[in-house]
């Protein structure tokens, strides 16, 4: 029988962790088991089984990849790893590249889909997207090799005391990909080497030291524009990436109070190198936070608790065009919650203050009801924004006299038990409204006013923007040992920028209809032997969209289906230490594009093993 008690905590909401019946918003969480499931070093394969996500990806693994969210830009999902916050603080938008991120070293992925700046400040207009590492009891590892001479390799474990812990977790990628331009022949490798680390000490039953980190270096092949036609073509191009964060800090839990207080940093460094202009690297970019934080829930009487929190967080910019810049941002928040049997709600104020721009108030509020058993009517009210970027604020193409991007986001569901139950379904209908939307506006045979002093362009406050639509999605049980899931979005995207030119246009890459589908079978659910086949498919299909704003350079759909194999090895005491798998990615070679002119891998086939002691 499902239990409440096994359903994946989420910290999304309030910031502290809390179950997702008990909240209205919506959350999808994804497991160590499924992230196994689906296999291979890809994210995407893995992130766009959750309702209302879509992605676009400049060539194959390790090529830039931007998620978004219920129609939001790649820039507007605020990113954790680890509590820690990595957006780039050096990227053009401001936004996380999940190339960079491969899965063998992650153990949890929360997505909260909607505005919810009350509790998380700038970033989280699109949703909140926490990741959280790997830390194993015992050790455990896996490789595999297969198309296009690609190697992944992941190895986990951890040292366990009676009053400490520590775990760490490494991985291992190489491959000699695809053209990342589809009009080329050359292939476009990637490889990257992580390591993550979690640690804790004991000072009593109810208090520890924390410390948690990651580290990640890669080299990935890119396609450019060369002269003289200035088209997507082959280069000898390269980009290597750096990465790493880390966070240490108290936490305390006595059951009444829950506080945690924390020290963080992120810093995302990149060099881009083109062999035909010489060894030196033609731009450099180094963006970095750091961030002091306090977040906590107190049970005041009953039924009745407070969220609460407050931090201080300084970024800065440096390239080899740009000298260092920094900015500072304050902000707290207060949040009132309710949980009393069937019903569970929340309602919160955040302020912050940021140097260059002032302040930005925050209102967000959520209320969960069952309704049945196991049936819960979900409803929420959020309130989004995100600060300039330092690029947009201090390139040469800056503006800083620029505001936030605001965005209010609505959402009402009904939901039968969660996605952790062997069965499961639910469906949403949302809408969000984003104004004073940051877009680059052209100074090309233009004098005078915001273009003074700026002949090639500059950022200013001029769009708006509206997605709204629907999610829905189920898991079943066909038979013990049969069982399925299936997702289905559909986002309908607006540009709403009064005058311009692109007024009522979709927005770019927002493909209106995405589906996915997954059909599990294995041989001896609920049953002990000592062979275990399992055999598994996946489908997504993504509906047409356009690359551009102006809506002329269209993307066509396409379907995508996978096929995948498990046979597990147990012991006597029916514990399954070895694993072996294959499968089949693409299985149809589908020719589609997910950003114009950039390919998407063909038919491939990869086999491993994963193993645990």
């Amino acid at each position: 029988m499902y239990q409440k008690s096994d359903a994946p905590r989420t910290i999304t909401v309030t910031g502290t962790p809390i179950e997702t019946e008990d909240t209205g918003q919506p959350v999808t969480i994804i497991t160590r088991e499924e992230i196994e499931q689906v296999q291979g070093p890809d994210l995407a394969r893995i992130l766009r089984r959750a309702p209302g996500v879509t992605i676009s990806r400049n060539g194959g693994v390790g090529g830039f990849t931007g998620v978004r969210v219920r129609g939001a830009e790649a820039e507007q999902l605020l990113v954790l790893i680890d509590g820690v916050r990595v957006n780039d603080p050096s990227s053009p938008a401001g936004g996380f590249d999940f190339g960079n991120l491969l899965p063998g070293n992650i153990d949890q992925i929360d997505l909260l889909r909607g505005s919810n700046s009350t509790v998380w400040g700038s970033d989280a207009i699109g949703g909140v997207l926490a990741v959280k590492t790997r830390s194993e009891s015992g050790i455990e590892g896996s490789a595999e090799y297969g198309a296009r001479d690609s190697f992944n390799a992941n190895l986990a474990g951890s040292i366990e005391g009676e009053d400490a812990f520590l775990s760490l977790a490494g991985g291992y990628y190489t491959s000699d990909g695809f053209s990342a331009a589809a009009s080329g022949t050359e292939p476009d490798g990637f490889e990257q080497f992580a390591l993550t680390a979690r640690g804790r000490v004991f000072l009593s039953a109810t208090t520890e030291v924390f410390a948690r980190g990651r580290y990640a270096e890669g080299e990935l092949e890119i396609d450019g524009f060369p002269f003289p036609t200035f088209t997507l073509s082959d280069t000898p191009e390269f980009q290597e990436t750096t990465q790493y964060s880390g966070a240490f800090g108290l936490l305390h839990d006595n059951g009444p109070l829950y506080l945690q207080a924390a020290y963080s940093f992120a810093e995302t460094e990149r060099a881009n190198f083109d062999p035909t202009f010489g060894t030196a690297p033609g731009f450099t970019s180094d963006g970095h936070s750091d961030r002091i934080d306090v977040k906590g829930e107190y049970r005041l009487i009953g039924p009745l608790l407070v969220n609460f929190g407050a931090d201080a967080e300084w970024t800065s910019l440096e390239t080899n065009f740009t000298p260092r810049q920094d900015v500072r941002i304050l902000g707290g928040y207060v949040q009132a919650g309710i949980e009393f049997g069937g019903l569970s709600g929340h309602i919160g104020l955040r302020q912050d203050d940021h140097q260059r721009f002032g302040g930005a108030t925050s209102f967000g509020a959520d209320v969960s009801y069952e309704v049945a058993p196991d049936v819960r009517v979900k409803a929420s009210v959020g309130e989004g924004f995100k600060a300039p970027s330092l690029f947009q604020l201090f390139s040469d193409f800056g503006n800083e006299l620029l505001r936030p991007e605001t965005s209010t986001s609505f959402d009402l569901g009904l939901a039968f038990r969660d996605r952790s139950a062997p069965a499961y379904a639910g469906i949403t209908l949302f809408r969000r409204d984003s104004e004073d939307l940051i877009q680059f506006v052209s100074c090309f045979g233009v004098v005078g006013g915001i273009c003074t002093g700026r002949p090639f362009g500059t950022y200013d406050n001029v769009a708006r923007a509206r997605a709204q639509g629907v999610e829905m999605e189920a898991g079943f049980t066909i038979s013990d040992a049969l069982r399925g899931r299936a997702t289905y979005s559909f986002i309908d995207t607006e540009d709403r920028s009064a005058g311009a030119l692109t007024q009522g246009n979709r927005l770019a890459r927002r493909p209106r209809n995405a589906a996915s589908a997954s059909l599990d079978w294995d041989s001896a659910r609920g049953l002990e032997s000592l062979l275990r086949p399992k055999i598994g498919a996946d489908l997504r299909y993504v509906s047409g969209a356009f690359d551009d704003a102006f809506n002329t350079v269209p993307l066509e759909s396409y379907v995508v289906v996978d096929l995948r194999a498990e046979l597990s090895v147990a012991q006597l005491n029916g514990d399954h230490p070895l694993v072996l798998f294959a499968r089949v990615e693409n299985v149809f070679a589908e020719d589609y594009q997910t950003a114009a002119g950039y390919a998407q891998a063909g038919r491939g086939v990869f086999a491993g093993a994963r193993f645990s002691f």
